[in-house]
Parts: structure tokens; sequence; C-alpha cells
């Protein structure tokens, strides 16, 4: 049996930080949602564990996310069953849309299936908050209201999908390097206006939903580099009815009116950028496919 798994990227269309714990962790209040930009994962039977990434041994596969799921899932519950494992990456790294989060979710979600270690959902969102703070929301996916420190979870009804921008500047960006300049910057005590953001995202009113709909994190981000700061420009100046750069950065969306208009945009930034997707919003984080 073969198991193939669509691990599916997020954006954040509002990122706030409530607090700043003594360890350093954020407190964090965002609304987020799975998109249809994914990396590909297989899985077969093995009797050792192996990772191989655009069809080449990954030469970090035990600091990988993939392969530390799979261990955590082996050692919580004694199996000692093996995968070979084969990754496809397409959602780019560094860049706020948590790839490394879905590829581990992907793999939680399958190896609890392959090796029928029979463990809930609350299991795993358990296990997964261990991993990383995205992985629980990546484990649900679909549209959610995600607070603590990323395993507050709450599902909210998706609107119908919006025209959808994705592009990434050149280079990615340090998720510590980004909060690290957050908090050596002195900040207003103005917080997002979530419950507003929240309000006009569920009635796909995306022209009010830009002016609530702030990420606290993007400033921070285009002191590391300015190009994050020039993606977001070059989306209105392409037409877009909101832009905002996802996560930690420093990929950049931009939702427009109509399909012509992001084809249009698109044409406009395909030979700017080195990614330069149109996307579209999924209901859930994972999709998994048994094979015979």
């Amino acid at each position: 049996m073969m198991i193939k798994a669509r691990a599916y990227a997020k954006i954040n269309w509002a990122l706030d930080i409530l607090a700043t714990r003594d360890n350093g962790y954020h407190e964090l209040d965002m609304l987020m949602q799975s998109i249809s930009l994914h990396d590909t994962l297989t899985f077969r039977k093995s009797d050792t564990l192996t990772l191989i990434t655009d069809g080449r041994p990954d030469p970090y596969a035990d600091k990988n996310l993939i392969i530390r799921a799979a261990r955590l899932l082996q050692e919580e519950t004694g199996c000692a069953e093996g995968a070979y494992i084969g990754l496809t990456k397409r959602t780019p790294a560094m860049a706020g849309l948590g790839g490394g989060s879905a590829d581990c979710a992907a793999a939680m979600i399958a190896l609890n299936c392959m090796w029928q270690l029979n463990l809930s959902q609350e299991k795993l969102l358990e296990l997964g908050f261990k991993l990383g703070a995205d992985v629980p929301f990546c484990l649900m996916g679909g549209l959610m209201r995600v607070g603590g420190l990323g395993e507050v979870l709450r599902r909210l009804p998706a609107a119908q999908s919006p025209e959808v921008l994705l592009v990434m500047p050149d280079g990615g960006l340090s998720t510590g390097a980004v909060f690290g300049e957050y908090d050596r910057t002195v900040r207003s005590m103005d917080k997002v206006d979530m419950e507003s953001a929240q309000k006009f995202l569920l009635c796909g009113d995306y022209v009010s939903l830009g002016r609530y709909a702030q990420n606290v994190l993007t400033e921070p981000a285009m002191k590391v580099s300015a190009a994050v700061g020039q993606a977001i420009d070059a989306m209105y100046e392409c037409g877009a009815v909101m832009a905002r750069m996802s996560g930690s950065g420093s990929a950049v969306f931009g939702i427009f009116e109509n399909a012509e208009a992001a084809q249009n945009a698109w044409s406009a930034l395909n030979a700017r950028y080195a990614f330069c997707e149109r996307i579209r919003t999924v209901p859930s984080g994972v999709e998994m496919e048994e094979i015979l």
C-alpha cells in the first residue's frame, strides 16, 4: 500500500502579538487559512525511516520535521515499523507559508494511518504542538482563528474563495530574525482590530478587510528585508484590493476583484518574481489518498 498526501500551505489574513512570555515565546491572535499551494508526500512501509526529497536522499533528514514527526510517533506508541517517504517540494521555505509544518502534519496523519496507530485527533494535535507552533493548524486546516502559541484553534466558516496572487521576494526570512526585530522595536499599544477583520473576512468584503487585517510582523520584516515592502507595493500597483505579508515573511499575497485582474497582475509580476502563483483557499490542511 502507498499513501499519497497533499500538504497545503497557509496564509495569515491577520496576525497580532498579544504578549511576550518570560521564556521569549509570543502569544498570538491570528486569522489563518489553508491555500492550494502544496507539497506532495508519498509513504510506503519499510524497515527503516528514509526521506527522499525531490528525488534525492535528504542530507538533513534527521532535522526535518517529517522524520522528527515519525520518530515522535514511534516513541509515543512503541511502533517499530519504518517508512520510505518521498517529498516533492513546491512551497518555498522561509516564506511564512508553513510549508515545513504542513509536511509534518501530513506525515503524522499518513503514518498514523499506515502504521495503524489509531491515535485520536486530539492526541495528534498534542504531539504536533511539540514539533512546531503551526503544526496544530496544519493538522486541521481550513479557516481558523488561532491563539496561544498556536495551539488554540477555533474553526470559522469560510467565505467563497477569492482571487489570490502569491509572490516570494528573492530569498526567505528567518522567523527568529523577524521576531527578534519585533522585540527590539518600540511599538504602539494599538492592537489589531481582529473582531472587525474576522467579520469582514467571513462575509468576503476584502476591501473592508484590508482596513483591519494587519500583520504586526510586517514592519519588522521590512527592516530585515526591504523586498517585503516592495512586493506589497507591487501588488497594489497591479490592482490588489488588499495585500499582506504572510506569517513572518517573506511571502506576500494580494487579493483581486476578479480572475481577469488576478491574471493581469500575474502577467505583470511573473517576470519580476521567481515564485509567482495564482492560488485559491482550500478547506483542509492535509488531503490523503490510499493507493493499493
